[in-house]
């Protein structure tokens, strides 16, 4: 298989390009040079936001496109058309983001989609430039040859977004950690190098259509994701199990301040940790276990000298140790979920 990775320099992009090479495939990246590209690959120049910034694409085909854009939708419109004669099939890893907020609990794909999207657009937010994205995707290489991964939280090693390593290194530290129940808090999401593999099997299987790509709801939970961090560093972490009202009473964002957390029953878990994905585990998606995925971040952590590449258009994740600590002191020392993990 010949295969262009738009990007694959970083996270998902790259866990794509290192996959396919795995498989014996040949693989051209497009990267702006911000970032060694994986040995391995045939690299090429371009920024897609340029003047001419896809230049080095003008003669070339492959069987697939893998892109992992995530700004103006008009970025992708340009590479899809430029493409559509010369590629096989065009793989676009979208969100499930693109749905109308906010999806009841076990949304298929053929749940209602954002509005006002638009394939022309310049940068708008988050949900319609994706929902954007699919949209110029499905009007250059048509519904037959166009896959639309609607991930989920993405998690693994080359995170650039912050939130299993903000988590790794916090458990590192030691001490009281303010872990938000409850333990049994169901999660979804999935493995990057999970979500790789499969992509390319589309490729393989010749798939079409969109996918909602994350673990089945409940594949971890998170007292086994901190858990798995506190094995993982071998920390002298203290894991305060505190009660979802006391977190939120204290004016703790979810998701951003504690990455990955979504209070039971919110909008916010329904849309986040509970989407149906029977139609990907049907066409040969698979998810490691929590455990893998943890300690492989780290080990990818310690290689890289223990700092997280950040993507500078996503805001920073994490909770402050002051307000960590204010919390703690007055939940008192045995948390209000169902006391404390060693």
């Amino acid at each position: 298989m010949r295969l262009l990775v738009l990007g694959g320099t970083e996270f998902v992009g790259r866990a794509v390009a290192e996959a396919a090479l795995g498989r014996g495939w040949e693989v051209t990246v497009l990267h702006r040079g911000r970032h060694a590209p994986p040995p391995g690959v045939r690299a090429l120049h371009g920024d897609r936001t340029a003047p001419d910034g896809l230049a080095a694409l003008a003669r070339g085909t492959w069987d697939a496109v893998v892109d992992t854009w995530s700004a103006a939708p008009r970025a992708v419109r340009d590479a899809a058309r430029l493409l559509r004669d010369r590629a096989g099939r065009y793989v676009y890893v979208s969100s499930c983001s693109v749905y109308a907020w906010a999806p009841p609990a076990g949304y298929a794909e053929d749940a209602p989609l954002v509005e006002g999207a638009s394939a022309d657009a310049g940068r708008r937010d988050y949900a319609r430039d994706k929902r954007g994205a699919e949209l110029a995707v499905l009007d250059a290489f048509g519904a037959d040859r166009s896959v639309l991964v609607r991930a989920g939280l993405i998690l693994g090693p080359y995170e650039n977004v912050g939130r299993l390593p903000w988590w790794l290194d916090r458990v590192a530290r030691g001490g009281p950690v303010l872990a938000p129940g409850p333990r049994e808090l169901p999660l979804q999401y999935v493995d990057v190098r999970d979500l790789a593999d499969w992509t390319l099997g589309a490729v393989e299987r010749e798939l079409s259509g969109p996918y909602n790509l994350a673990s089945p709801p409940g594949h971890a939970t998170m007292g086994g994701l901190l858990d798995a961090c506190a094995g993982a560093t071998g920390g002298a972490a203290e894991l305060r199990w505190t009660a979802p009202e006391t977190v939120l009473a204290a004016g703790i964002e979810p998701w951003g301040q504690l990455p990955v957390w979504t209070p039971p029953g919110s909008d916010l878990h329904d849309a986040l940790q509970s989407a149906d994905v029977s139609r990907a585990l049907a066409t040969g998606l698979t998810c490691r276990s929590v455990g893998d995925t943890v300690t492989d971040t780290w080990a990818w952590l310690r290689g890289i000298g223990g700092t997280a590449p950040r993507r500078p258009d996503r805001p920073p994740v994490g909770l402050d140790a002051e307000t960590e600590a204010k919390v703690l002191a007055a939940d008192g020392p045995g948390g209000g979920v169902s006391g404390t993990t060693p």
